[in-house]
């Protein structure tokens, strides 16, 4: 009798969680999944017991490739501390990568850089319940189609015996792996590089460093080819020009008086001079300004935002043993790397704020203690910017 008493006090707690609306949702997916080829019985294992997790809705407008100053952005993924890291991976892994490169044509330290701006080379996975995340923007907002179709890619991945349902999580949108492929794109491109049977990008760098540069090869790659430099423009330039998609032959943007970053010509004996360019300047005339080929559309396939090719692009560039840019960004309060993050976080903890772990992450409770500094430094904007001015400000005697 007291475990039944104990369990009726628990049912309304049960009933609280419950969501009518969301299991009809599901109920109704169910047919829609046994046409793409998901068995009743793997949709009934794998959708048992789910319930919703509305605030992955509230990021379906808020992705940091199209919110986020490009300088912010660059600034923590290439970094000093990912650019070290990823010349680790080049070591330790070179033969695999050779072996990567033989087959599809992709050079190492273009497919080690979407690691590295993916998951950090495999540290950071994303931490949401994919299962949850898909089924719930799959019945919720908008863009549900999309999202039931990556769900049910899922679930045939699942039944497939490509991944394990325990610990599969992700980012909010359902991208998961070394790579962060989402389950449509795995489905269709996912490899078998390390020959076990299974295309697991989870649990196997191999497979999921040769998927990705099988993704960039079917998406036009082209060996041996740059994906562009960064040059510098005439001060009369015409800047309507520019656009990833207005492309012209590069023997036109040097007759316009486009050179390399340092003042050169550009040669056209490495590159044909009808070979098709595009110029990029992302931050407008007074940042800096790129020439891009063929080979950064492929990297932009990966992901359709410029300031996410140039990460990769740069990234590599620095891989090969580059220096970086060369024009700063139009801004008078530059980004943070990652170790500046970090120290920027340390000192709003010795001075009170609860923002939680020291992680380089700048969340809300990290945006909501500088914006309080910035109010006591009188500091305009207060905006909760985490940039080079606060970290200044806080470290200053």
């Amino acid at each position: 009798m007291k475990r039944l008493a104990c369990l009726l006090l628990l049912a309304p707690a049960f009933a609280v969680h419950a969501d009518p609306a969301f299991e009809r949702c599901l109920a109704g997916l169910k047919p829609a999944a046994a046409a793409k080829g998901v068995s009743a019985a793997t949709f009934d294992r794998h959708t048992a017991g789910l319930q919703p997790d509305p605030s992955v809705l509230e990021l379906l407008d808020a992705q940091p490739e199209f919110t986020t100053p490009i300088w912010d952005y660059l600034a923590g993924l290439v970094d000093d501390e990912r650019v070290a890291d990823g010349r680790a991976m080049l070591d330790t892994h070179r033969d695999l990568l050779a072996r990567v490169a033989s087959a599809y044509g992709v050079d190492p330290e273009t497919v080690v850089a979407v690691w590295g701006v993916e998951s950090n080379y495999g540290k950071t996975f994303g931490k949401r319940p994919l299962l949850v995340s898909l089924s719930t923007l799959s019945c919720s907002g908008r863009r549900r189609d999309f999202f039931r179709g990556e769900f049910f890619a899922t679930l045939k991945l699942l039944q497939d015996g490509d991944i394990d349902a325990e610990g599969l999580n992700g980012s909010w949108a359902g991208a998961f792996g070394h790579t962060q492929f989402i389950p449509s794109t795995y489905a269709r491109i996912a490899v078998d590089f390390d020959g076990d049977g299974r295309r697991d990008l989870v649990d196997s760098i191999p497979d999921a460093l040769a998927s990705t540069a099988n993704y960039l090869k079917r998406a036009g790659w082209r060996t041996a080819q740059p994906w562009g430099f960064e040059v510098r423009l005439p001060p009369d330039f015409d800047t309507s020009l520019a656009g990833r998609t207005r492309r012209r032959a590069l023997s036109d943007w040097t007759a316009r008086g486009v050179r390399h970053h340092d003042g050169s010509e550009i040669a056209l004996s490495s590159l044909p001079p009808s070979t098709q360019a595009a110029l990029l300047i992302p931050a407008g005339r007074d940042g800096p300004a790129f020439l891009v080929f063929r080979n950064y559309d492929a990297i932009y396939a990966y992901n359709a935002a410029e300031s996410y090719a140039l990460a990769i692009a740069l990234l590599a560039d620095r891989l090969r043993g580059g220096a970086g840019l060369a024009a700063a960004w139009p801004t008078d309060d530059p980004g943070l790397s990652r170790a500046q993050r970090r120290q920027l976080q340390q000192l709003l903890l010795d001075r009170g704020h609860d923002i939680g772990e020291v992680d380089g992450m700048i969340g809300s409770n990290t945006r909501r203690a500088i914006q309080a500094e910035q109010r006591r430094l009188g500091l305009s904007p207060v905006d909760g910017r985490a940039g080079r001015r606060i970290l200044e400000a806080l470290t200053s005697p």
